[in-house]
């Protein structure tokens, strides 16, 4: 009996780590990836290092999220499932859980890689951790944090590898991964409005927005994602491009790819099907896979 709920308690800690969230930190590979150095085994091994790294400290702020946000949680019809705010995990094993997770992460990054990247590595559980207990309260400043997290995720990739990230790069990263952040507003934005559409002035629960404010951060997230898209229009008539794509005209096909999947992502959202995640909803999506494939595809045709 004490061998199964020790097996069950380890169960509901992985849970509350949230691994499925770690698909995020691929954005680390994308530097290595877009400097054509994938094939550069010392550059691979420590991008691959520091995506573990990255994992096993995003685990813990995953769980500090839940603690700031635990009362919260309990009132939402979906989040108050998770381990902590159900009271299937304690208060102080997630603590500890956290804390060891932590301190293994940035002890492996220490000890295994250069300072620079343990200092993008400390400093992203800096800003995570900020956002938790305060930042996500703040109108606009959430999803301008938000998606500089997922920027900084690429720049740490690239100190990770040693390459030089391109600030076409981060600038389509940023306008893109603003997108999704309101895509995930608005999605939460929707569900209070479907349970009480009479109140325009209902307040999200640790969040600045109101339902009335639906419509705007409807059009701020769309005009985000087609900004990406003309981000990408400016980088293939740019002098730089080729410099990695010999035939960078080809690149012009990536643009209708991502046009449709932004303005995919927002439809589901409008019509209620997007979970408040979309990179995760992505992940198990088929035509997300289906434009990735292409997007890679035409990026390899570019280059060839």
């Amino acid at each position: 009996m004490g061998a199964l709920e020790n097996r069950r308690h380890i169960a509901t800690a992985v849970r509350a780590l949230r691994p499925q969230q770690w698909v995020k930190n691929l954005l680390l590979f994308v530097p290595l990836i877009l400097a054509h150095a994938f094939a550069d085994g010392a550059r691979l091994g420590a991008t691959a290092l520091a995506f573990g790294c990255f994992c096993l400290c995003a685990s813990a702020t995953y769980v500090w999220n839940d603690l700031f946000d635990v009362e919260a949680d309990r009132q939402h019809p979906r989040k108050r499932e998770r381990p902590l705010a159900s009271g299937a995990l304690s208060i102080r094993a997630g603590i500890a859980w956290s804390v060891a997770v932590l301190a293994i992460g940035l002890g492996l990054s220490a000890a295994l890689l250069p300072a620079a990247s343990t200092a993008m590595l400390a400093v992203y559980v800096a800003i995570t951790t900020a956002y938790s207990a305060w930042l996500k309260q703040q109108l606009y400043i959430d999803v301008l944090v938000l998606a500089g997290l997922y920027t900084h995720r690429v720049l740490a990739g690239g100190v990770a590898a040693d390459v030089t990230v391109s600030p076409w790069l981060l600038l389509f990263s940023m306008f893109f991964f603003l997108s999704l952040a309101f895509v995930k507003r608005y999605a939460e934005l929707l569900a209070a409005q479907s349970r009480d559409p009479g109140d325009q002035q209902q307040q999200l629960a640790r969040r600045g927005y109101q339902v009335g404010d639906i419509s705007l951060v409807e059009t701020m997230g769309l005009a985000s994602g087609y900004l990406a898209v003309l981000v990408i229009g400016l980088y293939v008539n740019s002098d730089e491009v080729r410099r990695y794509y010999p035939t960078p005209e080809l690149l012009w096909l990536m643009c209708p790819v991502l046009l449709y999947w932004i303005t995919r992502i927002w439809f589901l959202a409008r019509r209620g099907i997007l979970p408040d995640d979309p990179v995760l909803f992505a992940a198990t999506d088929r035509n997300s896979y289906l434009a990735g494939a292409l997007v890679a595809a035409i990026g390899i045709a570019a280059s060839a």
